[in-house]
Order: structure tokens, then sequence, then C-alpha cells
């Protein structure tokens, strides 16, 4: 017999071994494994259950209490947006009764911008690093309006830290030019107009069609014109 023919023997060997330890293993255990595949079918019927019988009608619930405080952000009045008029709910409502629901999440965003608009900052940045979003533009958004909310408070380097994370956020044309100009515009405030030159020209190279891209040259010039004197 060839060597290759006892290498082949002695791998079904011990193929077969492992099966009849498994087949061992499955016979001493049947109960405990019956058991076990009878638990993880409960689980996931539980869970399917959950998600079809209470969590979808109560997502239907809470788009629904929702709609008003909706129609509010978007008219601008905000504090009723955020707190209700006395007959329907606001957006801390939906968050307090609503836990599970993707309107609750959506509702934290809400929040968080009505209260940078009202000037409540430290509010603003609690209910917008709650939310959670897959979004490109919204989830840039919100990292931004952070940014934009640590700018109010005077904490700079926070804002800028915020503002190129938002311009890093799924890089795109709209917004990460946005983000990457109000960094440059803190940076400008501080002096460092080193970073100011950098980021215009990557706006300029990366983003030339955007509106940032066309006012490039002006702010390169102006952050030269600040490294001579």
């Amino acid at each position: 017999m060839s060597k290759k023919d006892i290498n082949q023997d002695n791998n079904l060997e011990v193929v077969e071994s492992a099966l009849t330890k498994t087949e061992q293993f499955i016979e001493d255990n049947q109960k405990s494994l019956t058991y076990i595949v009878g638990i993880v079918i409960l689980v996931v019927a539980a869970f399917l259950g959950i998600q079809k019988f209470y969590i979808a009608p109560l997502e239907e619930e809470a788009r629904s209490s929702m709609f008003v405080a909706e129609q509010y952000f978007q008219k601008d009045s905000f504090n009723l947006a955020v707190n209700g008029d006395g007959n329907n709910w606001g957006f801390i409502d939906i968050i307090s009764e609503y836990k599970m629901t993707k309107s609750a999440n959506l509702a934290k965003y809400y929040t968080g911008i009505s209260y940078l608009h009202l000037g409540e900052y430290e509010e603003a940045i609690d209910y917008l690093k709650s939310f959670k979003s897959d979004d490109i533009m919204i989830s840039s958004v919100t990292i931004g309006a952070i940014g934009d909310a640590y700018a109010e408070l005077e904490e700079t380097e926070k804002a800028i830290s915020f503002y190129e994370k938002a311009a890093a956020n799924k890089a795109n044309d709209f917004t990460t030019p946005i983000y990457l100009s109000k960094a440059a515009q803190l940076h400008h405030e501080l002096g460092n107009y080193d970073e100011v030159i950098s980021i215009y020209e990557d706006i300029k190279a990366n983003y030339a069609k955007s509106q940032e891209g066309r006012n490039a040259d002006k702010f390169i010039s102006r952050a030269k014109i600040e490294l001579v004197k």
C-alpha cells in the first residue's frame, strides 16, 4: 500500500471516529439538546410575536401621536413641538411613552434640533447624541448640529471635532464641504491659519462645485495674509 493510500485511510479513520463521537454525544445528551432546541424555538417565536403584536402596533400609535409635533417643528414652533400644546403630545412625550420605537428615536433628533433653535444647547447635545441613524444626510446633520451647539457654548475645540466628524461621516458632495468650512472658520478664529489653508485646499480639490469650493480661494488668500502679518 502506498503512503498516499495509508494517509487516506488514516484520514477516513479520523473522520469516522469524529462522527462516532458526535453521534455518541447526541445520543448521550439527547434530552438536553431537545430542551435547548425547544428553548431557541420559543425565544424566536416570542421575539416574532412581540414584533408583530406589540412593537408594530406601538410604532403605528407613536407615528400617529407625533404628527402634530412634527407640524409644529416644520412651522418653527419649536417649544410647542418639544413640549406639546396641552391637547397634543410633544416630542418629549413621544420619547417617554414609546421608548422602544423608531418614532421615539426620531423624536430625539427633532428634540435636539428644536433645543438648538431655542438656545438650550446642553439639552440639544444630549438629545442629538442619543439619536441613531444610518441615513447619510441625517446622521451627518446630527453630528454637525452637535458641533453647532458646542460652538454656541464657545467650546471651540469640541465644535471643530464634531464638524470634522460630520464632514468625514459618509463623505458626500453636500454636507462634507459645509462642515469642513465650519471647521475652517473656527480654526481661523483660533489663529490656526495653516489648518484653514489645508481645509480649503481640500474643499477646492474635492468639492469644487460646492458653494464652499467656489469660495475657497477667497478664504485661502485671507489665511495666507494672516500668516505673513
